[in-house]
């Protein structure tokens, strides 16, 4: 059974670079399954500030829709650790298919589906499989009920990540804290 880290913050807090950093740490053969796409100009510069700080050792694996075949994958093609970047990247481009249901309920429950799925995926391996994912619930409520959607949808996705994860690293200003070991303290 397969390690599971989730490494959780705000937008530009270091999550990333932490992500990279502990994989260096903690793997000998590394993967990197990457979710984003290029579709605009800023997301082309996104993407190669991360691709200029992996390794060539490190293998891609592009998956923005089905990071479970990416992460079987790498499992079999040895990688002792699979980097996925980023879990929030991948709910977009979930809900943003042009064959989503139409029904709300509907939608979460597909949505929902895709992270158990993918909790299946990462339990079947025999590698330590971190996820980075954004923590876009403490701001305000957005105005429209698609950023409602994909903030309720992140929120709960995170959940149900960190429940099944060994460590889970809260990133703010670069500093990195396990958050669940001290929730594990303050439980028992």
């Amino acid at each position: 059974m397969g390690k599971l880290i989730l490494v959780t913050g705000g937008a530009r807090s270091g999550k990333s670079s932490f992500a990279e950093k502990y994989a260096t740490l903690h793997g000998r053969k590394i993967a990197y399954v990457a979710t984003a796409e290029i579709r605009d100009e800023e997301m082309r510069y996104r993407i190669d500030l991360h691709k200029q700080r992996r390794p060539e050792t490190w293998k891609t694996y592009e998956a923005p829709l089905d990071p479970n075949q990416a992460i079987r994958q790498a499992a079999a093609d040895g990688n002792d650790l699979i980097l996925f970047d980023c879990l929030t990247l991948y709910l977009s481009n979930l809900l943003c298919q042009p064959d989503l249901p139409a029904d709300l309920q509907q939608q979460h429950d597909h949505i929902q589906g895709k992270i158990t799925e993918l909790i299946r995926s990462i339990k079947a391996c025999n590698s330590t499989v971190v996820i980075v994912t954004n923590e876009v619930g403490a701001g305000i409520v957005p105005e429209n009920a698609l950023a409602r959607q994909y903030r309720d949808l992140s929120g709960l996705a995170n959940q149900a990540i960190a429940r099944e994860a060994a460590d889970v690293y809260l990133v703010a200003c670069g500093l990195p804290l396990n958050i669940k070991k001290l929730a594990q303290h303050l439980e028992a």
